[in-house]
């Protein structure tokens, strides 16, 4: 007898890609610090930008989630962001994605700070896996964002996430994304209220993956 076929197992397609889209913004310019290092210090920014925070108000998606930091200044900025015209629910507290905490450097001048232990690069206060006295490292902060989003993206898989956080958080967010050494990730530049988008695909019988859709992303019109 021929095999039909009726019975067997047929191929079956693979499930849909499903996308956790992650929209970064960083927090408004701080502008009361007098030149110092404030880290962890809960200081306030500065959200008079009225067309800035409109720009990101058109930008960002409708119906997503949203959170913040523990600090004042992220809270600060979710809420300028929603006065300009884009109604969301109260934002969610997450400690993981605060700044680093530069511990004892933190009130310390800046620019004597930077000139004593800079990263080699320029473009940070300090060699990623440096840990200030009392606080942390930036290799350290990698980690604990990058458990955060592992944590928001599986108890939220296929939402809109908008995270107001630091620039840090935002550095080490793409360096998780990315897979980099965290020396390579303090490299990007996370301007003071600028957009930054990654993407979480999995399904569609792959792997899951990161999708680098913006970075960076100034709220100009």
């Amino acid at each position: 007898m021929s095999d039909s076929g009726f019975g067997a197992t047929q191929p079956t397609s693979p499930a849909p890609a499903r996308v956790t889209r992650w929209w970064w913004v960083r927090h408004a310019p701080v502008t009361a610090d007098n030149g110092c290092i404030y880290g962890q210090v809960d200081i306030a920014c500065d959200v008079s930008d009225e067309a800035g925070f409109a720009v990101l108000a058109r930008r960002l998606p409708r119906g997503a989630l949203w959170v913040t930091s523990h600090l004042q200044r992220t809270k600060q900025t979710a809420a300028a962001i929603a006065a300009a015209g884009l109604a969301c629910d109260p934002p969610a507290e997450e400690r993981d994605f605060a700044e680093q905490h530069f511990g004892e450097w933190q009130g310390r001048n800046r620019a004597e700070i930077f000139r004593l232990h800079g990263a080699d690069h320029g473009m940070w206060l300090a060699p990623a896996e440096f840990c200030p006295p009392g606080g942390e490292s930036f290799a350290a902060l990698m980690d604990r964002v990058g458990r955060g989003i592992a944590r928001w993206t599986a108890a939220h898989p296929g939402r809109d996430i908008v995270a107001v956080a630091h620039g840090g958080t935002i550095r080490a967010a793409l360096g998780h994304a990315l897979g980099l050494p965290p020396a390579r990730a303090l490299a990007f530049e996370t301007a003071n209220c600028a957009l930054t988008r990654l993407d979480h695909v999995e399904g569609g019988g792959k792997p899951p993956a990161w999708r680098i859709v913006a970075v960076n992303h100034l709220p100009v019109a």
